[in-house]
């Protein structure tokens, strides 16, 4: 067994040897901090998250486009499926691009919202929230960026790649990418407008690559104001389980 394993905790170390002849691998650089360190970082990122919310009134104001290289360059650090990475962030400040991308959306939403596509039951879900199909900030904040899932992938000589776990791994880059923004004091929005095709057509992206969700960003318009939610508190999102379901005794889970 390799000596970096304590003797009896791992039977079948990783990488194995054959593992590591075949494949690069380097060393973890990692520094284990001090409990006391450890809490008082997640105090201070879950603060500055609590903070995060979505905006609908954006500034025409200026952002640069550093900020969202950086942005990008976070989320595109998230884990993947068997890391093929399957994911595109298209970035536009274009403002004939916006605006083509704005009356697409409107489009979309206005039958959503005035010809029946949204159900009665979504209305009364969306009722706090107040939207309805009109989209003006899509032209209003700085950028917009898309996020394209890739279907698989596409080698040099044009054959496919496959890709796994294409929606879990760029749902995990995206909530890296907001994460990102919001740390560095600008503010988004996670838009989906349905069907979302026509991202695919005014960006002229490939066929292998499918819109997944459409961010613009940039700086909360000033006096801007949001619903008053809440949140679920801890207790109704987190569930520790103490034994297998099914075993004989006490409740097998209690709340976080």
């Amino acid at each position: 067994m390799d000596a970096a394993y304590p003797a009896g905790v791992y039977r079948h170390p990783y990488p194995s040897v054959g593992l590591k002849a075949a494949h690069p691998f380097r060393p973890l650089h990692f520094e284990r901090l001090d409990p006391a360190v450890m809490r008082h970082r997640a105090e201070e990122f879950r603060r500055l998250m609590e903070r995060r919310r979505s905006v609908r009134m954006f500034s025409p104001d200026p952002v640069p486009r550093e900020l969202l290289e950086l942005a990008i360059g976070t989320a595109a650090t998230a884990p993947s499926g068997a890391h093929r990475q399957p994911w595109t962030f298209v970035v536009t400040g274009d403002p004939a691009t916006k605006r083509a991308i704005r009356e697409a959306a409107e489009a979309e939403e206005r039958r959503n919202y005035e010809e029946g596509r949204i159900n009665a039951e979504w209305r009364r879900a969306l009722a706090p929230l107040g939207t309805d199909w009109h989209k003006e900030f899509l032209e209003v904040a700085p950028w917009l960026v898309v996020v394209f899932e890739q279907r698989y992938g596409v080698a040099a000589d044009g054959s496919r790649i496959q890709h796994y776990y294409v929606k879990e791994s760029v749902g995990i880059a995206t909530g890296l990418f907001v994460a990102a923004l919001h740390t560095m004091g600008l503010a988004t929005l996670p838009h989906t407008p349905s069907p979302m095709a026509f991202l695919t057509r005014i960006l002229g992206r490939p066929e292998h690559e499918r819109p997944f969700a459409l961010f613009p960003v940039g700086y909360p318009l000033d006096g801007v104001e949001v619903p008053d939610l809440r949140r679920k508190p801890l207790d109704e999102v987190m569930v520790v389980v103490d034994r297998p379901a099914g075993v004989p005794g006490e409740p097998q889970a209690s709340a976080g």
